[in-house]
């Protein structure tokens, strides 16, 4: 799968009067940026550092440490100058009405991670995933908010794919979008169009990552770490010879397997270690609701990592991080150019991303025995819609995650 962004043209209609500024003064709109009729077309180049970067800090996270762009925005801008462009959000961006035509507001993005896998068609993958990453107008803080996968959700039409529509868990709009040639970016547009429809909220952009990305991540990185909460077995691996494996090719081996288990406290872990933690619901409290926490979690291991390790100065140590990274990403940054969008979230470093949990962090049922967002959660998006997240958390600590 190609590392991807593109860009999309302009909505035709007017922001409103009156759009207040945000503390961030945009840079001057260029050719083919935002607020232009036709972008110019856009040559494919593979590696664009933007979408490697974007990787490296668990989904477009590393790159706003001040420190780490100060004079690098020409570097970044020739660096990414012609990237392929690729549609992950369709419908579901946001107009002009919605600030979709600037910088100078919210910024809201959809950040999916999909695990798939060598033997799987490409089609029949869902997004184990699903992430809001809203950053207020301000732009110096970071909030990730993670919807359930079983969420109950009215997945809509798709014409691209001819899907028609149905009542069914909310990852599988990944895969209705996926089918019969609508590939990753179909399946983003169809989950961006859902989420829209369930909650509101629109879009400036999307990435889309496959697990085995982290893993090459962290493994440049060399570790992270993480703090374990409750003590959980892992479903995927075991231990042959004192040598982690996944389950099936341990069993090929025909050896004795030794469980792996990830005990509770603080330590530094390898990219197989804390993937595979990151990855596991069964045996935990809350089973994806720990595991939605577990995953902001590592994101945000990642992202302080690297800032702290200095992976974004060391010109060795960011040409490590850019080779794993390899095509484990799709992106789509909106109408906005990618330096300038950069340098709009600076002010946002791993200190200032809070992780926020859906339904208090538990199961919530509806009538039908499914999972559904509570009030809570959809008085929670309303905030993150009308940019007054900040307000609604300091009012309702209890959507705060309780990792460290």
């Amino acid at each position: 799968m190609p590392v991807q962004t593109r860009r999309r043209p302009p909505s035709r209609e007017s922001a409103p009067a009156g759009r207040a500024s945000a503390s961030v003064v945009p840079p001057p709109r260029r050719g083919g940026g935002r607020g232009t009729d036709t972008p110019p077309k856009r040559k494919r180049r593979k590696d664009p550092l933007w979408a490697r970067i974007t990787v490296v800090v668990g989904a477009m996270l590393m790159m706003t440490s001040g420190a780490a762009i100060v004079g690098s925005k020409a570097l970044i801008g020739q660096a990414t100058g012609n990237i392929s462009q690729q549609n992950l959000l369709g419908d579901a961006g946001k107009s002009d009405a919605e600030g979709g035509d600037t910088l100078e507001g919210p910024i809201d993005m959809l950040l999916l991670g999909v695990d798939a896998r060598a033997t799987w068609a490409a089609d029949d993958v869902r997004a184990d995933s699903i992430i809001v990453l809203h950053i207020p107008a301000t732009h110096d803080q970071a909030y990730l908010i993670s919807i359930p996968r079983d969420t109950e959700a009215q997945i809509p039409a798709f014409k691209k794919t001819g899907f028609t529509g149905a009542t069914d868990k909310i990852n599988a709009a990944f895969q209705y979008g996926a089918r019969n040639g609508g590939g990753w970016a179909g399946g983003a547009q169809l989950m961006a169009q859902t989420i829209k429809k369930m909650t509101g909220v629109s879009f400036d952009g999307a990435a889309i990552i496959n697990f085995g990305g982290f893993k090459k991540v962290i493994d440049a990185l060399g570790s992270v770490r993480i703090c374990v909460s409750q003590e959980v077995e892992s479903i995927h691996m075991s231990y042959v010879d004192g040598k982690p494996m996944w389950n099936a090719d341990a069993k090929k081996t025909g050896k004795k397997r030794t469980p792996v288990v990830h005990k509770k406290g603080c330590r530094e872990m390898e990219g197989w270690e804390a993937l595979d933690y990151s990855r596991q619901r069964y045996g935990l409290k809350n089973s994806d609701y720990d595991r939605q926490q577990n995953q902001q979690q590592l994101i945000k291991a990642m992202a302080k990592k690297a800032i702290s390790d200095g992976a974004m100065t060391n010109p060795m140590k960011l040409k490590g991080l850019l080779d794993a990274a390899g095509d484990t990403l799709i992106l789509d940054t909106g109408r906005a150019e990618i330096a300038d969008l950069v340098f709009t979230m600076r002010g946002v470093t791993d200190n200032e991303l809070t992780m926020l949990r859906t339904n208090n962090g538990t199961y919530h049922g509806n009538e039908h025995g499914r999972e559904a967002l509570s009030p809570l959660t959809m008085d929670m998006f309303k905030a993150v819609k009308e940019d007054r997240l900040a307000e609604f958390v300091f009012a309702n600590p209890g959507v705060l995650s309780t990792r460290k």
